[in-house]
C-alpha cells in the first residue's frame, strides 16, 4: 500500500509527528502505526529508505510527499 493510501488511515497525531520530524529515523510506535494501516515496510516499496536497528527512514521521494502534505499541497499521485 502506498503511502497515499495509508496516510489518512493513521491518527492526526502521528500524521502531525511524521510532518514535524520529516526524514528523521521513525520509531517503532509509529512503525506499527503505519503497518496497522497497511503500509508494509519494505526496502521494495518506493516509500521507504533505510533501515536502521532503531526503525526505518522514509525514500527522498515520500519525504518530498511529507513536506508537500505539511506545506498544504496536494501531491502528485506517484
Amino acid at each position: 500500500m502506498d503511502i497515499e493510501q495509508w496516510w489518512p488511515l493513521v491518527k492526526p497525531a502521528t500524521q502531525d509527528w511524521l510532518m514535524a520530524n520529516n526524514g528523521d529515523t521513525v520509531p517503532a510506535h509509529v512503525a506499527a502505526e503505519i503497518t496497522a494501516a497497511g503500509g508494509v515496510i519494505s526496502p521494495d516499496v518506493w516509500w521507504v529508505g533505510e533501515a536502521e536497528s532503531s526503525g526505518f527512514t522514509f525514500s527522498d521521494e515520500a519525504t518530498d510527499w511529507i513536506e508537500a502534505v505539511a506545506n498544504g499541497e496536494t501531491p502528485a499521485p506517484r
